[in-house]
Parts: structure tokens; C-alpha cells; sequence
């Protein structure tokens, strides 16, 4: 069951369709770790060019996924309210195996440092309990 619909989502984050890309947060402990979800459906945008004949998720895409989750996670303290988490940097992102439409994906970040404003998140996106990719993800919170 989910813990954040949609509409709560995006009283969090400003990201809005067609880029708002996760869909719940199942689990979320504040400025900590998140768990969240996209569920692929067939006719998303990406897939009518990415492959017209083999339809495979970005893995860009992914890892924006992972970094809306990860800005949830931050951007739910108080003092982060109204806030942009900005995409820093992705480092060790690697691809284990492809995300097709009508797959589920489970978003896990955990927030593994905090400097100031910057920080470091330990990102994972699953398909069936199995990694498809992994990745550390960096964010600044901006005004």
C-alpha cells in the first residue's frame, strides 16, 4: 500500500507530467531512505523511439527516476519545504539488465552523506526483486 500517492508526490517535488516519474512512495524515513515505484506502461513517450522494434527503458530515464525518489527523501524535511533538489552527479551507475514496458520498478535511495545543501544517495532500481541498476547520485538543494 502506498505511503504518497501522485498528488502527494508533487506537493513535494515540482516535477510534473510528463516528467513526474514515479508514481508512489511505499516507504519513506526523512532525509534517510525512500522507497518508491514507476510502473511502466506500455505506451509511455520513450518507448516509440527507444527502440520502435525493442521498446527498452532509457537508462537515463532510470536514473532520473532514482533521483525524483531521492529528492523526496530530502525535500520532505521542514527545512527543505518548497525547495528544488537539483541533479548533481551520477557516479558507479551501472546497467545489470533492461526495464521494459509493463515492468514495475522499485525505486530504493538512501541517503549515504549530506554537506551543507549537497548530498550523496546509494540508488537502486529493481524489476522482480532483481537489480537493474545501480548508481550513487548526487543532489543540491536549491531555492
Amino acid at each position: 500500500m502506498a505511503l504518497l500517492d501522485k498528488e502527494q508526490i508533487k506537493e513535494i517535488i515540482p516535477h510534473r507530467d510528463p516528467f513526474l516519474l514515479i508514481d508512489e512512495v511505499l516507504e519513506l524515513e526523512p532525509g534517510v531512505r525512500v522507497v518508491a515505484q514507476k510502473h511502466l506502461k506500455e505506451d509511455e513517450f520513450w518507448f516509440k523511439g527507444h527502440f520502435p522494434e525493442h521498446p527498452v527503458q532509457p537508462g537515463v530515464l532510470t536514473l532520473e527516476m532514482l533521483a525524483q525518489a531521492g529528492a523526496v527523501c530530502a525535500l520532505c524535511l521542514p527545512e527543505n519545504k518548497g525547495k528544488i533538489a537539483f541533479f548533481a552527479g551520477v557516479d558507479k551507475a551501472r546497467f545489470r539488465k533492461p526495464i521494459l514496458p509493463g515492468d514495475t520498478v522499485r525505486l530504493e535511495v538512501e541517503i549515504i552523506k549530506t554537506r551543507g545543501s549537497v548530498g550523496v544517495g546509494k540508488a537502486t532500481a529493481l524489476v522482480d526483486g532483481k537489480r537493474a541498476v545501480t548508481a550513487e547520485i548526487s543532489f543540491a538543494i536549491g531555492e
